[in-house]
């Protein structure tokens, strides 16, 4: 296979494949065999491509590969059911140019994967893996778990949701309340690793990102009572504001103390306050609607130096109380450090390395590296720079740190 032919078999299943998949399941009415159909659909792209050329609609054509396998499978099955016959019957009469998934698809495949019957490990591992495209690998960089880890859980959710015969549908309204944590939390978590990709050569996925806003932006729509629907969607907006400022044309991260704030999107800034309102009346404003307060604060702000240190230590301390977590505490001590000094700072740093809870992560090697460059502690600075570069997985991530750590 050429490098071209294996490229753009890598950007279509990345695109493409969550779509895919979410169309299979609707038919099939198992996620879990959703996946397995799309995967060997996506062999036989490898093996016909590259002889027969791309397809004009690749997406098309997977799925309608992916269909047809589908329809082998239970024209091969010996109990083979009258509901069977007429949805091949169905599949049959259609044409790949025909496939137009609803945006709706993709919503309950997000339900589906959030299921109740599953642990929330398992609801966030499965969503990520068919709605975010990403390998185990990934997720498990994402989690700070191990890889088998997040295989175990993969399949074991599959199981389940096959043996509680779980219907591919949106829950009733009166079930929402019941899902909508997990599903708030998973497509959080695809935007942030289509803002901020855990591995690879590209700093930045943003076609993750866009396809998280957008499911928020459609449940936002469904459930438009729900304050932390509104909180997310505000979130993800203020964030893909600054997406045209976060890399060099070359890829580079481009960090936000060196941003062009002129290139961020003033009409997406306008939309983040607009949904930051729609929180307050509703019940307050909680973990997304906090953070999106504190992603308004650098929005509004000229510079840097000018931006409301005070007032985001604040909004850090309410996030810590209502959702605490060592990512948390160590985001509000970068803002201790803008607001007070390094100093204070490094000790709130020192205390979760003591912990140990981020241990693994290049996090907190890469803010207390910052720290100690800022007192004029070099050695020290260098050391915990290039020991963060070492452990970050996204190259273009690793480089910015070893940059850093070369220019002291």
């Amino acid at each position: 296979m050429t490098d071209h032919i294996h490229r753009t078999v890598d950007a279509v299943w990345r695109i493409e494949s969550a779509r895919i998949i979410a169309s299979l399941a609707k038919v099939t009415g198992d996620v879990g065999l959703a996946e397995d159909l799309a995967q060997e659909a996506l062999v036989e792209a490898i093996e016909q491509w590259p002889d027969a050329g791309i397809p004009r609609n690749p997406g098309a054509w997977l799925t309608a590969v992916a269909k047809r396998r589908a329809i082998d499978r239970w024209r091969r099955r010996s109990a083979l059911d009258e509901r069977y016959r007429a949805i091949a019957h169905d599949l049959s009469a259609t044409t790949a140019d025909e496939w137009e998934p609803i945006d709706d698809d993709m919503l309950r495949l997000v339900f589906t994967a959030c299921h109740p019957v599953l642990s929330r490990e398992s609801q966030v591992a499965l969503t990520l893996r068919v709605v975010g495209g990403l390998s185990t690998q990934e997720i498990a960089r994402m989690l700070l778990v191990p890889v088998p880890t997040v295989q175990a859980r993969i399949t074991r959710a599959k199981k389940t949701l096959a043996a509680a015969h779980v219907p591919f549908e949106t829950p009733d309204p009166a079930d929402w309340r019941e899902r909508l944590g997990g599903v708030l939390g998973v497509i959080y978590l695809i935007f942030t690793e289509g803002y901020a990709a855990t591995s690879g050569d590209r700093w930045m996925r943003e076609e993750l990102a866009e396809e998280a806003l957008r499911l928020g932006r459609v449940l936002s729509g469904l459930l438009p009572r729900e304050p932390e629907v509104w909180g997310l969607v505000a979130l993800m907006e203020l964030q893909s504001s600054r997406f045209a400022a976060r890399t060099a044309r070359d890829g580079t991260p481009v960090l936000l103390t060196d941003q062009d704030r002129t290139l961020w999107d003033r009409r997406q800034i306008a939309r983040g306050r607009g949904a930051l309102a729609q929180t307050d009346g509703r019940g307050g404003r909680g973990p997304y609607a906090l953070q999106a307060a504190i992603a308004l604060c650098h929005a509004v702000a000229p510079s840097v130096e000018s931006t409301d240190w005070d007032r985001i230590v604040l909004l850090y301390e309410a996030l810590g109380r209502i959702a605490p977590s060592p990512v948390v505490d160590l985001n509000r001590a970068v803002a201790v450090s803008m607001a007070t000094g390094p100093a204070t700072a490094l000790r709130i740093v020192d205390r979760l390395q003591a912990d140990g809870a981020l241990r693994g992560s290049h996090l907190l090697p890469s803010v207390r590296g910052e720290l100690l460059r800022r007192l004029g502690r070099v050695d020290e600075a260098r050391s915990e720079l290039l020991t963060a570069a070492a452990l970050a997985a996204n190259d273009r991530e690793a480089a910015v740190l070893r940059g850093k750590a070369a220019a002291l």
